[in-house]
């Protein structure tokens, strides 16, 4: 199989027949693309930290930090610097890779800027890549986060352009492609992805894909989340998502955007192990670790430690440049899952 030109201009009808296609066709085609562009036994394993949490002016029906809802989450300050790198500490130690960071703003506030990009210049000193999710974006407010060396701003589209209303009403979709591209014009790497399960149809699936693969460049990380119902929230109620699509999408998205990493994200505290599995089949090759996503659950990191054991995945490696200007991989072995561990080394790359 050739490897495939990487495509921006994909149309509806073209993505809808992937969707079309017979399930075990689709996730042949997802694969033999996956194995091209990455090592199909590596997870990018990343650990996600509400560094402010509750009370966010939005109105996101799915979100229980909205302050528009009474979802019993209180508003905190926040978080001191010290108490961000502990957490960084403990995430390297657990073997994550990359370091998120999410605040409830609607935008960056300018008093808060220099305890953020402080929060940045220590967690990546600890040799951990480093993301943010802030809200919306100004251009020379990417430019400080950028300066300051965060390597990806997350920022997701939700859903299709048509459905977007019936989700959010406190900004627009322009809103959110501007962000983007504030990020990619300071530099930085791009994490945007979407929720399936709130309630929109197939085509506004396909349609989210369509505007993420459009991207030019893709976007370097695609979270594909399900939604995760949180009582007091307006979509408490909504019809649970069929697995199969689920996987559908992840599918879907690995073909349309060949070298990104696609996240098996939020909503994977409701998936067995066998849909766990067929995502990563399906070219899934990123997921948080740890116990909790900024406000809902996550699999605990010893139950993905037995589950990467079973399928013999391994945490992707990582090259970081140590003091002494050689390249390191952060690379790991099969983890002792009775004991509950994982363990790294460094390895001169040099």
């Amino acid at each position: 199989m050739h490897e495939p030109t990487l495509r921006f201009d994909w149309r509806l009808d073209e993505i809808e027949a992937l969707f079309a296609l017979p399930f075990n066709d689709l996730l042949f085609q997802a694969q033999q693309v996956h194995r091209q562009h990455f090592d199909a036994n590596q997870v990018q394993v990343s650990t996600l930290l509400s560094i402010k949490t509750g009370a966010c002016p939005e109105d996101c029906k799915y979100c229980p930090q909205s302050g528009h809802y009474a979802t019993g989450l209180g508003k905190e300050k926040l978080l001191e610097i010290e108490a961000v790198v502990t957490q960084a500490e403990a995430a390297r130690e657990a073997g994550a890779s990359r370091f998120c960071m999410g605040a409830a703003w609607r935008s960056p506030r300018e008093r808060d800027l220099p305890a953020v990009l402080e929060m940045v210049r220590r967690v990546k000193a600890l040799g951990l890549e480093t993301c943010m999710t802030l809200g919306m974006l100004a251009p020379e407010q990417a430019d400080r986060l950028a300066e300051a060396g965060l390597d990806y701003y997350n920022h997701n589209l939700d859903t299709s352009p048509e459905y977007y209303g019936e989700i959010i009403t406190t900004r627009t979709y322009a809103d959110r492609l501007e962000t983007l591209g504030n990020v990619r014009q300071a530099g930085m790497k791009v994490c945007s992805g979407g929720i399936l399960g709130m309630g929109e149809a197939p085509r506004d699936r396909a349609a989210l894909l369509q505007q993420l693969a459009n991207l030019e460049p893709h976007p370097e990380s695609v979270p594909i989340n399900q939604l995760v119902k949180v009582p007091g929230t307006p979509l408490e109620y909504a019809e649970d998502l069929d697995p199969i699509d689920f996987i559908r999408a992840i599918a879907v998205a690995r073909i349309l955007m060949p070298q990104s990493h696609v996240r098996l994200s939020a909503g994977r505290e409701e998936m067995d192990e066998s849909t766990q599995a067929l995502a990563f089949l399906a070219g899934a090759n990123s997921i948080f670790y740890g116990d909790k996503l900024l406000t809902t659950a996550n699999p605990q990191a010893q139950s993905d430690q037995a589950l990467f054991a079973k399928l013999g995945i391994v945490p992707e490696r990582r090259e970081i440049e140590g003091d002494d200007g050689a390249l390191h991989a952060v690379a790991s072995r099969q983890p002792d899952t009775a004991a509950g561990e994982v363990l790294y080394y460094d390895a001169s790359l040099a």
